[in-house]
């Protein structure tokens, strides 16, 4: 029990480190463990007395999209509809997949950094996945988030892993500062255009997963965006924790002088597209069997749609997106999505022995025979300038 509440305390040090103080409205941010697991539980029930049909529910859900929107200031973001200049190169033949390194324009100067894994042989338009990641060391290039890459692509999908603002390649801005939240959303969103632009993706199966601010990043976009047909959050989804990290809570999304909302809240406005929770015994989601997802699956019997709602318990496990949380949600997208899980080996489980982990050095897409192009924006005054913020 020590070092599990050791490893609880360091979790939280490390996120709290992220918190900065920002916004002249901090009376609307909602960081951290904003409230107790008491005050959580007791919100839940607050909040479930707003509504108690399809009809009142749908009108919270439009308050709760709207506070997002505009608390991220999304709508003040270029409406042009910039070209993608895909740069794409390094073509790498796995065992049943491939890996190519992939960098896509969010906005002219700013690149999105990332890999795109696809199955070796494929005819028509495919699935495809979004797979952003959260803090953890080596992040889009760990073990991990190759691994449930690699597995989804041999099923079928197509699947776009990509770097959080200020990790990985994306070292055009810093992590830390007041817009994080919003560019990190912006690229996902522009991830999510780039797929559905491609004539060999189809755009009415789309899937997202990321775990912890991966997780985050999941059930954001699912609920500003009707264009993610299933979702998969990870290990985040808490009645009581709003994320400590800014890309997660360091705008005012939810909150404003009129609502006041949660992740729970958030990630509910899946419903009814398919979503599966995962959560564990040693964070912010071990209440998830009991405060958390019975509100969610409540919300999904206003469209009878309970089937559609998932979830995934693991008592016993810590915060990361691990074995046995990945073997569930290749199921989960396989059924929904339509992917082959008979592609992928099954040895008491989903076998992902035949995943090869490739070195950073192989999945960088800018390098010194591909360097980043001379019109990228350098710092964060460069990047926000260039948007008028």
């Amino acid at each position: 029990m020590r070092n599990s509440t050791t490893f609880l305390f360091a979790v939280v040090a490390i996120i709290s480190a992220f918190t900065p103080t920002i916004f002249a409205q901090t009376d609307h941010l909602c960081q951290g463990h904003y409230w107790t697991e008491d005050e959580g539980n007791q919100k839940m029930k607050e909040f479930a007395a707003q509504w108690s049909d399809k009809v009142s529910w749908e009108s919270r859900a439009d308050v709760i999209k709207k506070g997002i929107i505009n608390g991220l200031r999304l709508e003040e973001m270029p409406q042009e509809h910039f070209p993608f200049q895909p740069i794409i190169h390094s073509p790498k033949q796995m065992d049943g997949y491939t890996v190519e390194n992939i960098a896509i324009v969010s906005f002219p100067g700013f690149y999105i950094t990332g890999n795109l894994y696809k199955p070796t042989n494929y005819e028509g338009r495919i699935p495809a996945i979004l797979s952003p990641h959260g803090h953890w060391e080596d992040r889009r290039f760990s073990d991990e988030v190759q691994t449930r890459a690699a597995v989804l692509a041999r099923m079928g999908a197509m699947v776009f892993t990509y770097d959080m603002i200020g990790y990985g390649e994306s070292t055009q801005t810093e992590h830390r500062f007041d817009y994080t939240l919003l560019l990190q959303t912006w690229n996902s969103k522009r991830v999510l255009d780039y797929l559905t632009s491609r004539n060999d993706v189809d755009p009415e199966r789309i899937g997202i997963t990321g775990a912890s601010g991966g997780g985050t990043q999941t059930f954001i976009l699912t609920a500003i965006d009707d264009r993610i047909a299933a979702s998969a959050p990870v290990v985040m989804v808490s009645a009581h924790f709003f994320g400590g990290c800014v890309g997660e809570s360091g705008m005012p999304i939810h909150k404003s002088t009129h609502h006041q909302t949660n992740n729970v809240e958030i990630a509910a406005l899946c419903a009814p597209r398919p979503m599966m929770v995962i959560s564990n015994g040693n964070d912010w989601t071990r209440n998830n069997p009991r405060v958390e997802v019975p509100y969610l699956q409540r919300v999904y019997a206003l469209y009878d749609a309970e089937h559609k709602m998932e979830s995934i318990h693991l008592p016993t496990e810590r915060h990361d997106y691990g074995y046995n949380k990945r073997a569930p949600m290749y199921l989960f997208f396989a059924h929904h999505l339509g992917l082959s899980a008979g592609n992928v080996p099954f040895n008491d489980g989903v076998d992902e022995s035949f995943v090869e982990i490739l070195p950073r050095e192989q999945l960088t897409v800018f390098n010194a025979d591909h360097p980043r192009p001379d019109d990228a924006l350098i710092g964060v005054e460069a990047v926000m300038g260039y948007l008028g913020y």
